[in-house]
């Protein structure tokens, strides 16, 4: 539905016209769009729904659930928070479950320590703790449901999720040692020394030629742009 070069109005527009929402209201659509998926995807430029499109062609739902999860949690930061500092500690700390208190007692220990620009009401509390643990569903890291308490499922990075995330940040700027410690490989629970083997299995698929000595890493990148990346991860 999204093209390049398509503005949020444009986009809401389109959406609107095509009448595949029929049980959603225009305030509900417009709102989904301008607040959602604008600053996920239609950031840069609309870089990334450029690349999820061409992904899409030949890409298994599961392996772009992975890239959704990235620039959702960019643009959410207190759900990156949560997943770091919540779900993968409880995942290491051999827990079954994550519940609505979990979150809660989350958001009120980030609104103590300031990271809110005001204090929240109650009934914004109760909707980002049950925002949390309802995407991290979304996205495969708890199971789906209405339960209050939520069983941890295992996150493992695809070879398509660390392929993309390592040339993102690459063609962001970020240098070849920077790029091991990157607080965005923390989402899929991988330290320096996890990454450094991430881009080993890269290398092997000829993505890139990675020579590491000691702690200085050096990688040679072999595709020439984001979108010439994801022509190739979508040929399988």
């Amino acid at each position: 539905m999204w093209a390049p070069g398509m503005s949020v109005s444009q986009l809401n527009q389109v959406a609107l016209d095509s009448g595949r929402f029929p049980n959603v209201t225009a305030r509900r659509l417009r709102n989904v769009i301008s607040e959602c998926f604008s600053p996920r995807y239609l950031i840069s430029n609309g870089a990334p729904a450029q690349h999820l499109k061409i992904l899409s062609r030949n890409v298994s739902g599961s392996d772009l659930s992975q890239i959704l999860l990235l620039f959702t949690a960019r643009a959410n930061p207190i759900l990156s928070d949560f997943i770091r500092d919540v779900y993968w500690s409880r995942y290491a700390g051999g827990y079954a479950e994550i519940s609505t208190v979990d979150a809660r007692a989350f958001v009120e220990r980030a609104i103590d320590d300031g990271k809110t620009a005001i204090r929240w009401s109650e009934s914004t509390v109760r909707r980002v703790s049950a925002y949390l643990t309802g995407c991290c569903a979304d996205y495969g890291l708890l199971e789906r449901g209405t339960r209050s308490s939520r069983r941890i499922l295992p996150l493992r990075i695809s070879h398509l999720a660390s392929a993309y995330l390592a040339y993102d940040l690459h063609f962001a700027g970020v240098g070849d040692n920077a790029l091991l410690a990157h607080p965005d490989w923390q989402l899929f629970g991988l330290a320096r020394e996890d990454v450094l083997e991430e881009l080993k299995k890269l290398s092997l698929k000829g993505h890139v030629i990675v020579q590491a000595a000691g702690d200085v890493v050096r990688i040679s990148w072999k595709q020439p742009s984001m979108e010439a990346l994801c022509d190739v991860l979508s040929q399988g």
